[in-house]
């Protein structure tokens, strides 16, 4: 039987999409016991106000190095779901939280940081640069004795901030795709008719709590979800009709982008793979949590991208 959720520890609550998971599993809170953020002497040093606002809003804080087994050990007493929302550079790290999650004999579930591209989608995956922390992650939780795990995949975050899918690159770096709500330009990448399925990071978190509080339906497996699924010229044309204005189109094909991938690798080599159509999975598990409803359509995320870039 799937265990179920009563106290919660997050890892990478501060961070890009922890933030959204965060303030959502605390938004529910009533439905929880324990809500505990486990963070490092620097963060809560560097980011007093947030730290401040997360006790505000009923969190535990707990001081430690996500290396150091002792403190994570401690960290895990009385809990018995564990929330990973660590960024893609210590990705590596969740490696000993799950190996001590899976020997404590309180933690029951995890949930690694997923959010994102499916690592396991084709069988070309298993090569692909950006994918091999989390494929050994992967790995490790499906030789766990008594865990409980659910990956999260969510596609591409659908929102403006900083370089993600529906925010302004810089003119230099336009040709890897942008929506320039300033500049009234869009660069889009293939065809401009290549299907993409887009999560909003506060669905992000929505799709979360909803994946904790189903357990039965979410268990030892990778749940697909989005928000909506669009293509460039209709974000481009969204974006029109939003600004009132006609906006510059510029296209990057699929072998320029390739080209470009070749030179800086990283974020560009994920924009190849959801340009060849790697978010479009055979169909999508919001039902299983009971999020077929209640998140943002296209309307509603390019309107949040606007502000955002308006706001920068």
């Amino acid at each position: 039987m799937a265990a179920t959720t009563k106290n919660i520890l997050i890892f990478g609550a501060t961070g890009l999409i922890g933030t959204h998971i965060t303030n959502s599993i605390l938004a529910n809170k009533d439905k929880f016991g324990r809500i505990a953020i486990f963070t490092s002497p620097n963060t809560i040093w560097t980011k007093s106000d947030e730290i401040d606002q997360l006790k505000a809003q009923g969190a535990e804080i707990i001081a430690g190095e996500i290396t150091s087994e002792a403190a994570v050990n401690e960290a895990y007493n009385g809990i018995d779901t564990v929330v990973s929302c660590v960024g893609r550079p210590v990705i590596h790290t969740q490696l000993q939280l799950i190996q001590l999650a899976d020997k404590h004999p309180d933690v029951k579930r995890f949930f690694p940081s997923e959010y994102g591209t499916d690592i396991e989608y084709w069988p070309s995956s298993a090569n692909e640069a950006p994918h091999q922390q989390k494929l050994k992650v992967r790995a490790l939780l499906k030789n766990v004795k008594d865990l409980t795990y659910t990956y999260v995949v969510t596609g591409p975050y659908g929102d403006a901030d900083g370089a993600l899918y529906l925010g302004a690159k810089p003119p230099a770096d336009e040709a890897e795709g942008t929506f320039d709500v300033k500049r009234k330009r869009a660069v889009l990448l293939g065809d401009g008719k290549g299907k993409i399925s887009l999560t909003t990071m506060r669905d992000v978190g929505k799709f979360v709590v909803a994946a904790i509080l189903h357990p039965k339906a979410v268990a030892n497996k990778a749940i697909h979800v989005n928000s909506f699924t669009s293509t460039p010229e209709e974000i481009t044309a969204e974006y029109e009709r939003q600004t009132g204005e006609k906006w510059e189109r510029a296209y990057t094909s699929l072998e320029k982008l390739n080209q470009i991938e070749a030179e800086k690798g990283g974020s560009v080599t994920l924009r190849r793979i959801w340009t060849e159509g790697g978010t479009l999975y055979e169909k999508r598990d919001n039902h299983l949590v009971g999020l077929e409803d209640g998140v943002d359509d296209l309307q509603a995320a390019v309107k949040q991208a606007i502000e955002v870039q308006k706001a920068t």
